[in-house]
């Protein structure tokens, strides 16, 4: 089998690829290990920057986000009883977030993947890539049909941290920076209403919480945890009553407890891997960096990585010209580093660190004081917070 295009992992990064690169009228091919209902059932983000929305609705695939997604010109950050709001689309010139789970954006790119017979091989296993230094690339595989090759004029390596792509690049070649944080998020999901109409980011003695949601029914709670901590360590009781004080009486009035039936630890770490290019091999979204949850960047980067990838393609396949495959690496990791910044920022302003000094926590207040009152530093979070422009001027 060949195709202009091989994407390896049918997660976000590759079933927008794989959009993206059908509206421009190149050929994808998605090889996924797991099956649809694996993938699309991952719980993950929940934030939609504009500039996300905005790719759905230029693929028309914006029909159940218009009508099931929360707009949001606001979010909250609340401490020791004071509550700050940035108002983002004041501070943005209109720009808002949408809350739409990363689920329903995986099942609205696999009903359209279907429908619009963009191909996708589920069950890829014992993945491996070949001749990524030369110019026949391709991807071997196996599944219960039996044994698989693709070849290719590109790979993009969509498939994750843990996924084959980046360890398919030799050693030496990537600089790998990354910080691992002592601490987790505990997360439940419950059918119950949310406790406020837009997000609430909590910094307690006892640690960080988020009061977030998925729907007007249907809310999505954290907890800062030790990574050494297990689920079966919080009973739904033991995890209301701690979100509760966290968030503190004014909002725990609104909290409508009920039985979880989603609960997972998520360590948080920041990591980034580059160039991420290496010959004929492109990687994109978490393949090629991770970021801590709390400045909700994730999916988001993963969707600006392959618009930038998506248009360096399209200008080769209709000119041959090789300036944007050249430069996607530098282009990407430009608006990267600044979402890592930006979540490693808000990350360490609204967690407790277990060897923070007492100046490490007078310094969280007085930046959170300083929040309060001044509109440039609201600006600045905003601006981060709906997400930055693909190339800032």
């Amino acid at each position: 089998m060949r195709t202009q295009v091989a994407i390896v992992g049918a997660g976000p990064a590759g079933l927008f690829l794989a959009h993206l690169l059908r509206a421009a009228g190149i050929d994808g091919v998605v090889l996924e290990r797991r099956s649809r209902e694996h993938v699309e059932g991952r719980v993950r983000a929940g934030i939609l920057e504009q500039g996300t929305v905005d790719v759905l609705a230029r693929l028309g695939l914006d029909g159940r986000l218009r009508r099931d997604g929360l707009v949001h010109t606001g979010t909250n950050l609340t401490a020791d009883g004071e509550t700050v709001r940035i108002d983002l689309a004041a501070l943005t010139g209109g720009r808002a977030v949408t809350v739409y789970g990363q689920q329903e954006v995986m099942r609205d790119l696999f009903d359209a993947a279907e429908a619009r017979g963009l191909p996708v091989v589920f069950g890829a296993e014992d993945l491996r890539l070949h001749d990524i230094e030369g110019d026949r690339p391709g991807v071997s595989y196996r599944t219960q049909a039996g044994e698989g090759r693709l070849a290719c004029d590109f790979i993009a390596g969509c498939d994750g941290f843990h996924g084959v792509s980046r360890r398919a690049i030799p050693p030496g070649v990537l600089d790998i920076v990354e910080r691992v944080y002592p601490f987790g998020w505990l997360g439940i999901l419950a059918d119950v209403p949310p406790a406020a109409h837009e997000l609430v980011y909590a910094s307690h003695a006892n640690g960080f919480a988020l009061a977030s949601m998925r729907s007007e029914t249907r809310s999505r709670y954290y907890i800062q945890c030790g990574i050494e901590e297990r689920v079966e360590d919080w009973p739904d009781g033991r995890f209301w009553d701690e979100l509760c004080l966290r968030l503190g009486p004014a909002l725990a009035d609104h909290v409508v407890r009920g039985p979880s039936f989603e609960k997972g630890i998520a360590p948080l770490r920041s990591f980034v891997a580059e160039p991420m290019r290496h010959g004929r091999l492109f990687l994109a979204g978490d393949a090629a960096h991770i970021v801590p949850p709390t400045g909700a960047k994730g999916l988001n980067l993963a969707v600006s990585d392959v618009v930038m990838l998506a248009e360096a393609l399209a200008e080769f396949y209709r000119g041959r010209s090789t300036a944007g495959l050249d430069g996607y690496s530098a282009r990407a990791l430009a608006r990267v580093w600044k979402a890592e910044r930006f979540s490693w920022w808000f990350t360490r302003l609204m967690h407790r660190f277990p060897d923070a000094t007492g100046f490490d926590r007078r310094m969280q207040v007085a930046e959170l004081a300083y929040l309060g009152t001044s509109r440039a530093a609201q600006t600045v979070l905003a601006e981060n917070y709906v997400g930055l422009p693909l190339d800032p001027v």
